[in-house]
């Protein structure tokens, strides 16, 4: 039966192969990657003794600026074999869990298209410092706002950050530090940002708070959705967003295992539910939306799948453990102008980029997120 599943893939252009049958929640159509990862890519800027942390937000503002947050550094084992490329999972060191290896500093940092560090903004360090849990957990800019301020979000601390673009100073805090709640101005461990055509504000406050609050472009609150539960619109978890075109939203529900596609209404307030997308996953990460269908990251096994609005998997492919391009978690993903994408892991603790293969077919790659031009 397995030949028989093999040859017929193979008639209509898929490779796959018996161990992707086999793994966990991989299928439908799995096929090659239509990228090629860019080995050792992220050049080390650390001080002796220190590596990467957990790269949790990464955002392409264009193909020469990648904003980067990490869960702080890594202190590492003494000593270092002298091929050490930087980065703590080559140590089998899990950034992720082995939090007594982590110190908050450096938590933001701007690298080029070829991974070199072109600054780092540790006068930040303090956004992140004390923090007893993970952190920063997105970075995102509005496609709307002329002033491309970046917003990070800091799930521990239940607050977001609205900082200058060229990240000189922090312009608004949001939420109460270490004060979690479920009003309109506190947050429960929030996740992720989004923003609408209309200049509106979707807040992820996910993993607390199981909602998806609604303000204006001034942060005025307007409404919520969501909520704990396994009902249609429901929510156990929340970690991203992504907005697409007619005034869909949709919400990623990493421990529900599903995608959640809403529609915006006439009332700026209210968000129907459509439908779910994508159950069973096992554990979605990270969401980009294009103008016909969305891409994410889903771990058992870690991979890309791309769905269609109407829920129909038109294709993944898997991403490798092995080193030293593989990656335990591609927490989050960005694609930059020239559909560069690049992808922070959060357990080895480093960002790699794929760069599109020469004869890639163009429907399999992801473009930059959808906006209203």
């Amino acid at each position: 039966m397995a030949h028989l599943i093999r040859l017929t893939l193979m008639l209509i252009g898929v490779t796959l192969t018996a161990q992707a049958l086999a793994q966990g929640n991989a299928r439908g159509t799995i096929g090659d990657s239509p990228y090629t990862v860019i080995s050792g890519w992220a050049d080390p800027f650390q001080e002796e003794g220190f590596a990467f942390g957990g790269n949790s937000g990464v955002w392409a503002e264009s193909e020469d600026r990648i904003i980067i947050a990490q869960r702080g550094e890594t202190r590492l084992p003494y000593p270092v074999p002298e091929n050490f490329p930087g980065y703590a999972g080559f140590l089998g060191i899990n950034t992720l869990r082995e939090t007594n290896r982590r110190t908050w500093q450096n938590c933001l940092y701007v690298v080029n298209g070829d991974g070199e560090v072109l600054e780092i903004w540790d006068h930040l360090d303090y956004l992140c410092e004390g923090s007893d849990g993970p952190g920063p957990h997105r970075v995102r800019i509005s496609p709307y706002d002329p002033e491309q301020r970046i917003w990070l979000v800091n799930e521990t601390f239940h607050q977001i950050y609205v900082l200058a673009n060229d990240g000189s100073e922090v312009l608004a805090t949001y939420g109460e530090k270490l004060v979690p709640g479920n009003d309109a101005t506190h947050f429960g461990s929030p996740q992720d940002v989004a923003f609408m055509p209309d200049g509106r504000i979707l807040i992820a406050d996910g993993l607390d708070n199981h909602r998806v609050i609604v303000y204006d472009n001034d942060m005025n609150y307007l409404g919520e959705f969501g909520g704990y539960g396994d009902g249609p619109g429901q929510f156990n978890t929340i970690h991203a967003l992504g907005v697409g075109p007619e005034g869909r939203v949709f919400v990623l529900d990493r421990s529900g295992g599903e995608v959640n596609l809403f529609r915006s209404t006439d009332d700026p307030a209210v968000f129907e539910f459509e439908r779910s997308i994508g159950s069973p996953l096992t554990l979605p990460l990270d969401i980009i939306v294009n103008g016909n269908d969305f891409w994410i990251t889903d771990l058992g096994p870690l991979r890309f799948l791309n769905f269609d609005f109407e829920g129909n998997l038109k294709y993944s492919w898997l991403v490798p453990l092995e080193l030293p391009d593989g990656y335990i978690e591609v927490h989050t993903f960005t694609v930059d102008p020239a559909g560069n994408l690049i992808g922070g892991d959060n357990q080895y603790g480093r960002s790699q980029k794929f760069v599109p293969k020469p004869d890639a077919d163009a429907e399999l790659l992801i473009e930059p997120p959808w906006y209203q031009r």
